[in-house]
């Protein structure tokens, strides 16, 4: 009788009422997003994610776009009270906001997390190892020559700016290259920030890079701009990597080399976790996600 209902109820489009479920499960089967990373391209990604694998399962997702999570855990936990939200899935930074998870645990609202550095086994974890990433990223400029280089860094509030600057130094010390002599200068994952931080690059004294390895790809960018107005051409004068695989590091001439982190790919799987302890099923094994290193048009040997 069951499987004759479920026939006819697909033959006619029948879709559930989510608001008389809810009164039956006590649920409101609404989820939240949260982000606070400038990059368009990285936030369109963490949406599809979430809603791809939503879209058959009937549940809502409500976008919190809080810049700090940590800066204002009142407002957050405020909101997520008065949206009577089943469960949260974190993008960094705030995927590795410990007192977060606390609050969230004593509450009882479950949580996904996108690419934490912390506890990992907390919740439902999808993973990228960021220092590994990173240090394929330096290899590829050491290999092809480049020994005088620059770093431009991410936002500090972001662990995995850490985890890639760790990797960026054991691929310089497996070359006997001291930190010292690389330039390093901060940035915060937007393209302006990478625009200043390569100004200041070229105003160092001394010989100038002939590399720069940028956190993102929005910064990278931001660097091949300042170059190109300095007559510095890319990959000719100076070779630049990025990170992410943003659609800007395709757009760009001449297309940037970079680190493809499946950010669409942890979105969903982070998610997919998150149901299942929403099912009531145990906490699931984290997911570890592999990245790719994308070689373009925008690093090469350097001259002479």
């Amino acid at each position: 009788m069951r499987d004759r209902v479920k026939a006819v109820a697909k033959e006619l489009n029948y879709q559930p009422n989510i608001t008389a479920k809810g009164l039956i499960t006590r649920r409101s089967f609404m989820l939240g997003l949260t982000y606070e990373r400038p990059s368009p391209s990285y936030v369109v990604e963490l949406q599809r994610g979430v809603l791809e694998r939503l879209a058959d399962e009937r549940w809502r997702m409500i976008i919190l776009p809080f810049r700090d999570v940590c800066a204002q855990p009142e407002a957050f936990f405020t909101f997520l009270r008065s949206a009577a939200l089943d469960g949260v899935v974190l993008a960094p930074p705030g995927s590795d906001e410990i007192a977060v998870l606390d609050r969230l645990d004593a509450a009882g609202i479950p949580y996904g997390r996108i690419a934490p550095q912390l506890e990992p086994g907390r919740g439902a974890c999808s993973l990228l190892d960021d220092t590994a990433a990173a240090r394929e990223a330096a290899e590829h400029l050491l290999t092809l020559g480049h020994r005088r280089l620059a770093v431009i860094l991410g936002d500090p509030t972001h662990r995995a700016s850490a985890a890639r600057s760790a990797g960026y130094a054991q691929a310089f010390a497996a070359h006997g290259i001291a930190i010292e002599t690389v330039a390093v200068e901060p940035g915060d994952f937007t393209l302006a920030s990478g625009e200043a931080a390569m100004q200041r690059i070229l105003a160092r004294p001394g010989p100038r890079p002939t590399a720069v390895l940028a956190q993102n790809d929005d910064m990278a960018v931001g660097a091949i701009t300042v170059a190109r107005d300095a007559g510095l051409a890319t990959p000719d004068d100076l070779s630049v990597v990025g990170f992410d695989d943003s659609d800007i590091s395709r757009l760009i001439m001449p297309k940037l080399t970079t680190v493809r982190q499946p950010v669409f790919d942890m979105a969903v799987s982070a998610t997919e976790g998150l149901l299942k302890l929403l099912a009531g099923e145990p906490v699931p094994a984290p997911v570890l996600h592999r990245h790719e290193l994308l070689i373009r048009q925008s690093t090469a040997a350097p001259r002479g």
